[in-house]
């Protein structure tokens, strides 16, 4: 048996056929739901990028006890259990995350991994002469002027197709299907940055969207308001949708190779996202640092199961990413750790057995968002200080540094927790994001309010969904002082 997981980041539901959208060309996805069971109500768990990728291995929420890092020592990792039952495990991706400080223990997991270089700024190629020439921008005040400058370096290097990050991801992952096909017990992970922004693609998916637009250069939202006009945010959505069908031809090529190869035949496939992205919608750019409206939150979902067989079918049942490594564990009929909260689901795809009845979804130090596939609850911070707040790590790095020296001057250590494995922790105190006490709680009818525009007030179904956000809170062994912080201090 072998398994394919294709996840990109930053794929937008909501701007895929599959899900509605009809003005953005992805003819393979609408290829890939007649091989697949079409999940309509995935979620997020853990956000962004690295914390979904840690759910991506233990099969666990994180975000309650620890911000952006890497994996703890005492973490279970899905490819790593894999690789010492004798499954072979290899990582493809151009996620530059993981070369960072804050994600160094992922690939390390695998039997073997490749890196294609280049995407955002990715500190790459070394040119410090005046030949990179960088065009007016709209003001983006996320992104530093290195990092601008980093990559626009790399987009000089990147002219021909083939050269594009994600081509030479899914390249390298074609190459290790056709070397393998005849072998067995295999799992492979191709992973791309893409469509995650900037929205930087060749001309030929560009001109599948032509549009009039005369204003100064811009495919790189920051984390913020929109203030530009009507014509200039459909000009950015045009550059996301134009990346979006390049990952489209991509998933179309690998079809190919799976037909070529009769892979269905033994192969489970998965297409996933971490997440979403906003493009305008509730009049904001991007992620983190608002609350997680569906656009974000509500994920794209497609899998194969060839044990199951079932296919072109719709599943509504409620699922999370950290269902998928318990997926894959039990697709190799390798056990389940007992520290995996997420179920596998095999049954669900076969028969649409329910899995759950509520999700837990959120980012350290912010709302905590608990859904039941219908409505959407949001608790905020009930102080502006959105404290207390502490980190819970025994591996100190954010993003790209590690913790600074005032950060661990008042560390302690904390008691273990279930996940543990007996160990005691640094308890770090954590910083927010962004500020989300000003956006306040809020509650959402999503079957009668799908764009989630106007919060309801109801206490009986606010008290319903409070009760199924303890009790997730409580399976997950959440520190005492989160449920503090979001002011339901008789929950402990």
């Amino acid at each position: 048996m072998k398994t394919i997981m294709v996840m990109f980041d930053s794929l937008n539901r909501h701007m895929l056929s599959p899900y509605g959208c009809d003005w953005i060309k992805t003819p393979n996805f609408e290829r890939l739901i007649q091989k697949t069971v079409r999940f309509t109500n995935a979620f997020v768990g853990s956000m962004p990028c690295m914390p979904a990728r840690r759910e991506l291995h233990t099969g666990r929420y994180n975000f309650l006890h620890r911000s952006w890092g890497p994996l703890e020592p005492f973490d279970d990792s899905m490819p790593e259990i894999l690789k010492k039952q004798g499954i072979y495990s290899h990582l493809i991706s151009d996620h530059y995350h993981y070369w960072e400080d804050g994600g160094c223990t992922y690939h390390t997991r695998y039997n073997s991994w490749e890196i294609s270089r280049g995407q955002e700024g990715d500190p790459w190629k070394g040119n410090l002469t005046d030949n990179i020439e960088i065009p007016p921008f709209l003001k983006n005040n996320h992104v530093s002027p290195s990092m601008r400058r980093q990559d626009w370096v790399n987009r000089h290097y990147i002219r021909k197709m083939d050269k594009y990050p994600q081509s030479q991801t899914f390249l390298k992952g074609f190459d290790f299907i056709t070397t393998n096909h005849l072998e067995d017990n295999w799992f492979l992970t191709i992973e791309t940055f893409d469509p995650h922004e900037p929205f930087f693609s060749h001309q030929k998916y560009k001109e599948l969207y032509p549009h009039n637009y005369n204003g100064l250069h811009f495919d790189w939202p920051g984390y913020d308001y929109v203030t530009q006009d009507e014509q200039t945010m459909q000009h950015v959505r045009n550059e996301y949708a134009a990346l979006v069908s390049m990952c489209d031809e991509n998933i179309g090529k690998l079809l190919d190779l799976m037909d070529k190869y009769d892979l269905w035949k033994d192969t489970m496939l998965i297409v996933n996202t971490d997440h979403g992205f906003l493009l305008g919608e509730h009049n904001s750019w991007a992620k983190c640092w608002i609350p997680f409206y569906n656009e974000i939150a509500h994920i794209p979902l497609f899998i194969w199961d060839p044990h199951v067989g079932v296919k072109n079918k719709t599943c509504d049942c409620l699922v999370q990413t950290i269902d998928l490594p318990p997926t894959i564990l039990d697709f190799f009929n390798v056990q389940i750790p007992e520290d995996m909260q997420g179920k596998a689901l095999k049954d669900t795809i076969q028969s649409g057995k329910k899995i759950r009845d509520a999700a837990l979804f959120g980012i350290h130090g912010g709302h905590v968002n608990c859904t039941d596939g219908r409505y959407i609850y949001m608790r905020a911070p009930a102080k502006p200080s959105n404290s207390p707040l502490y980190e819970y790590t025994l591996m100190p790095t954010h993003m790209r540094e590690r913790f600074s020296t005032p950060e661990l001057n008042d560390i302690s250590l904390s008691q273990p927790f279930e996940f543990t494995k007996g160990y005691r922790t640094m308890k770090i105190k954590g910083t927010p994001w962004y500020d989300f006490y000003k956006y306040g709680t809020l509650l959402f009818d999503c079957k009668n309010d799908p764009r989630q525009i106007g919060p309801i007030h109801n206490p009986e179904i606010e008290q319903k969904m409070l009760n199924c956000m303890i009790t997730l809170m409580k399976e997950n062994d959440t520190p005492v002082e989160q449920y503090e912080r979001i002011g339901i201090n008789n929950a402990v």
